[in-house]
């Protein structure tokens, strides 16, 4: 009877042995203490708020990774509209003086052709959004980008310059003015989200980048984000430059003969488009520094994360060199329990002979 009592306790041991090396065995292949916060013991709650903490951390991660190419790509936009206002700026110097003929014409149908440019450049996509369509991302700031120099402004702004009769200059620069400001539908080529309701106010699109840390990144077509206009401005950079592309987009070979009235024409959108020249600079410095702002944050949660997972793997993964041994051991351990079974066995069927 000893023997077989022996040899139950033997086998029970052996059973432990081989759910050990069980556990053993996922532990070296995992890494991990177990599949369950159970495996960590008292520290499971601490483990939970590790993980949870790190997770948050990682989606604003995510979230502020997404924004920077957003970013990135409104920058690449915004230097190259800048461009297009400096040089029309410069070349308004063409319009000036003893200008030829041919000067005007050519500089009327590149402003033309710029206006087109501009409307794309303001519809630029990532990822399927529409950069400049404030919160209305998936319908385009232009509707119709290609024909913005026959839209409601366009038309009125060159007609408006064809009526310059060397009388009425003031009246023709106030006038262009009011249609680049007007968010008047059939006037404005703005969409009629950003003219009219929620797309018409100063709301920016922003992320959380932090717990109670919202930061505002987003810049509507028609009005200026983080800066404001001055000199001979309507208030934003985008209806400077259009209006000093349409002004110039109508003018015509004889108008040059209206001299001084001519001349105060052609300086008055000259000084809108430098006033656009001037906000596209502080515009593009303002987005510069809240990249740089998100990139901070990025680094800040990328270390915090860094360090939280340490602590996490201290609680949750295994010691794998104490493992293996332990698991090598357990192995020795349950081979000598097969053969003492074994033995036992023996010696029971000895007595019983």
């Amino acid at each position: 009877m000893s023997s077989i009592n022996l040899t139950a306790r033997i086998g029970l041991n052996a059973t432990q042995l081989r759910e050990r090396i069980t556990v053993l065995g996922e532990q070296i292949s995992t890494g991990r203490r177990g599949k369950t916060y159970a495996a960590v013991g008292s520290d499971a709650p601490k483990a939970m708020d590790l993980r949870g903490d790190i997770g948050r951390r990682e989606t604003y991660q995510t979230t502020i990774n997404l924004t920077l190419s957003k970013i990135r790509v409104s920058q690449d936009v915004l230097d190259r509209i800048g461009a297009i206002a400096e040089k029309f700026t410069a070349n308004t110097a063409k319009l000036l003086g003893s200008a030829k003929p041919e000067e005007i014409q050519i500089q009327a149908a590149q402003a033309e052709a710029a206006m087109a440019e501009v409307a794309t450049l303001l519809n630029e996509q990532f990822n399927g959004e529409y950069l400049f369509g404030g919160s209305d991302s998936r319908n385009p700031p232009i509707p119709n980008p290609q024909a913005i120099a026959t839209s409601g402004m366009g038309l009125a702004i060159k007609a408006e310059v064809a009526s310059l009769d060397g009388s009425n200059v003031t009246s023709v620069t106030n006038t262009t003015k009011t249609l680049a400001q007007s968010n008047a539908l059939g006037t404005t080529p703005f969409s009629v989200f950003l003219s009219t309701g929620a797309g018409a106010t100063p709301d920016r699109v922003s992320i959380l980048g932090n717990d109670n840390d919202r930061v505002e990144y987003g810049i509507k077509a028609n009005r200026n984000a983080a800066v404001q206009s001055t000199g001979e401005t309507t208030d934003s950079w985008a209806r400077d430059l259009l209006r000093g592309l349409a002004s110039i987009a109508g003018l015509t070979p004889d108008k040059a003969k209206l001299g001084n009235d001519y001349t105060t024409f052609v300086t008055t959108f000259r000084n809108g488009l430098n006033s656009a020249v001037d906000a596209l600079a502080l515009e593009r410095g303002s987005l510069g520094v809240t990249e740089a702002r998100l990139q901070n944050m990025a680094s800040h949660h990328e270390s915090v994360s860094t360090i939280l997972t340490l602590q996490l793997s201290n609680l949750e993964e295994v010691d794998m060199a104490k493992t293996i041994t332990s698991f090598q051991t357990t192995h020795t351990q349950l081979e000598a329990s097969y053969r003492a079974i074994a033995m036992a066995q023996q010696l029971s069927l000895t007595r019983f002979l």
